[in-house]
């Protein structure tokens, strides 16, 4: 390519899935983000993905192949439960769009075993 051949750049949006053509792009963002904060808590608290597993309730494959990227199976609900496993509080909060206060927080605590 040369200095002169124009290149066309098209900004994308803030959900990469949307912008690849997945479907249900918002879902996949969600669970991306989910998976994301759980990896963090992982590496926070110095588990090896087979002692995750365990307390999350599913094998070390299958949590090599969700903190790669492959949680399409997996429900936003289902994601959410491991979190609270691993000891995470989750909140849910709904509001109207703009800067409206929020509807109460749906709140859900860590399990302890």
């Amino acid at each position: 390519m040369s200095e002169h051949d124009d290149i066309a750049i098209q900004r994308g949006t803030q959900n990469v899935f949307a912008d690849l053509g997945f479907p249900d792009p918002d879902t996949h963002l969600v669970k991306a983000q989910l998976v994301s904060r759980m990896q963090d808590v992982l590496h926070d608290k110095k588990l090896t993905q087979a002692e995750a597993g365990r307390i999350m309730g599913i094998s070390q494959p299958d949590v090599s192949r969700m903190l790669k990227g492959q949680f399409r199976d997996l429900s936003v609900e289902r994601i959410m439960r491991m979190l609270t496993r691993i000891g995470c509080e989750v909140d849910i909060v709904v509001k109207p769009q703009g800067s409206h206060p929020p509807y109460a927080a749906i709140h859900l605590e860590p399990i302890t075993y």
